[in-house]
């Protein structure tokens, strides 16, 4: 990710505990102090606060609402194991005489549990671990010493080269061959998706800016987050959230709505500023029958680009409204990308002083693959690249700091943002003129019908001078970023941008598959 890029990233959360490093410092029984009853609690807690239930599919989740504070035993039930996130407090008010094990599985249930592999480890697997235990033993150490991340990925490839042999008759042809054959032989067993991990970053501007200004207009920031967020998330559910039912999900369906766990942080592994929120969308929604099925993954991912960009979108939108904030494009963007916007009297210098940690660690990630490749003659597989990431991670970590509250994070913040900047009116001058910019900001543009037609041919010569042919998602995309660019009144955006993307389709753009299974090329 480019320096201060706003983004959305997306995957996918394995059934079972794919779940857990989303709770692992947010669950309500890890906080210090008890449950949180007052904002000023808010400032001294330690750790990340915690998350909270949101998705308009929550009215289908009997017992808890949007806003409910989530707990780890309810992540475990629903996103580990596909149950009702209060299943076993169901269970437990079951009432009456003659209940059945129906009563209990009615109870616990939405919809199809999720199948949790929970055999023991494959054939390959048990070979690698015997081998890097007979290579430690070698070097004088007890069996369980740990071996180096080069000895490991070299017994791995012979391992997966004499596992490859034995299926086909012959070595792997070349390097990607055999890295096929290690990713294949070292994947997990188990297909189950018990969500989608969804997190939501602003540009570091805004979090750079979030971290010294004041804390009335920090509050502000941090709410305008949440409100790009909301907003990107009713998008997803009016226009990305399906089901599949009947034979191999030959119907799609229409679904009432998300049920996700929304986390926000408030800082990187480097301990700096970085807000952003995850949001982790569970694999189970309701039709409009009160049915419980799985969503429809691919329509989720063909339209993360459209709601990372209403995210960016709505943020500029709310910040302008709460703050008067103004987004420019950020000089010495790199030829053939697209423009970064960032907040207009923020200092660069302060943006990258609190962005190191990210270069320092895509430099020594791509050392290592580089060494990688010429040590074992074939590129990492994923499991081994993630190591090497967190290898990276490893070797350019600061020292550890201990969980801090927002209080003294901000103390730390401010005396980093002094140190950029020349000192406390240094980091005063900043905020007074970002928040001051908005009254220099160029006028907005005039919105009538030839605009909006310019708008829609010059959505279509940005997406054809990058593809041969798109969909609804790249036109409503590249449609907010010129609608951002023209600085329209907030009120007006959401109507400018479905105007234009109209007006991409039907006038600017020639449609490739009409009513019908075939394919018709125009003249």
């Amino acid at each position: 990710m480019a320096l201060g890029s706003m983004t959305l990233s997306l995957h996918k959360l394995t059934a079972g505990t794919g779940y857990t490093y989303l709770t692992r410092q947010v669950a309500a029984h890890d906080r210090a102090g008890g449950p949180r009853t007052t904002l000023a609690t808010y400032y001294s807690e330690r750790g990340e606060t915690p998350g909270r239930w949101v998705g308009s599919g929550m009215a289908g989740i009997d017992g808890l609402a949007v806003g409910d504070e989530v707990t780890a035993p309810q992540m475990r039930l629903l996103f580990g194991f596909g149950l009702h996130p209060l299943a076993e407090l169901r269970e437990e008010q079951l009432q009456g005489p003659g209940l059945t094990e129906r009563d209990y599985r009615t109870a616990r249930r939405l919809g199809v549990p999720y199948k949790v592999y929970e055999g023991g480890p494959s054939a390959f697997q048990v070979e690698v671990a015997k081998r890097i235990e007979d290579h430690a033993a070698s070097l004088g150490h007890p069996r369980d010493y740990p071996v180096t991340p080069k000895d490991r990925a070299r017994i791995r490839s012979q391992v997966a080269t004499e596992f490859f042999r034995a299926e086909h008759g012959r070595d792997p042809r070349d390097a990607r061959e055999l890295s096929g054959a290690v990713a294949k032989l070292s994947r997990p067993r188990t297909s189950a998706v018990g969500g989608f991990d969804l997190t939501f970053s602003p540009v570091k501007s805004v979090s750079t800016l979030w971290a010294v200004a004041p804390p009335e207009v920090a509050a502000q920031i941090e709410l305008a987050h949440h409100d790009a967020v909301t907003d990107a998330l009713a998008f997803i559910e009016k226009h990305a959230l399906y089901s599949r039912e009947g034979t191999n999900g030959v119907r799609q369906v229409d679904v009432r709505g998300l049920v996700a766990a929304a986390f926000t942080h408030r800082d990187s592994r480097a301990g700096d500023p970085d807000l952003h929120t995850h949001v982790a969308v569970a694999n189970k929604v309701a039709t409009l029958s009160g049915k419980w099925l799985a969503i429809d993954g691919r329509i989720l991912y063909k339209a993360k680009v459209t709601a990372s960009e209403t995210y960016n979108t709505a943020l500029e939108k709310h910040l302008r409204t709460r703050l008067g904030l103004t987004f420019a494009p950020r000089a010495g963007t790199e030829p053939g990308k697209r423009p970064i916007r960032e907040v207009v009297g923020v200092d660069p210098a302060l943006n990258q002083r609190w962005s190191t940690r990210r270069a320092a660690i895509q430099a020594r990630r791509g050392e290592l693959a580089a060494t990688f490749q010429g040590d074992h003659g074939r590129p990492p597989s994923v499991v081994e690249a993630i190591q090497l990431a967190q290898q990276a991670t490893l070797e350019t970590r600061d020292a550890k700091h201990e969980p801090r509250t927002l209080t003294e994070q901000r103390a730390a913040w401010r005396e980093q943002a002094e140190d950029v900047l020349g000192g406390p009116v240094g980091v005063a001058a900043m905020v007074t003129t970002a928040l001051s910019a908005g009254r220099s900001a160029s006028a907005t543009a005039a919105v009538d019908a030839a605009w909006v037609r310019d708008t829609a041919h010059r959505v279509r010569d940005e997406i054809a001078a990058r593809r041969s042919t798109w969909q609804v998602w790249h036109v409503r995309g590249e449609a907010h970023r010129q609608v951002r660019a023209a600085n329209l009144p907030a009120a007006q955006v959401e109507q400018v941008v479905d105007l234009v993307t109209d007006q991409t389709l039907a006038l600017a753009s020639v449609r490739l598959t009409p009513m019908g299974d075939g394919i018709e090329e125009p003249a």
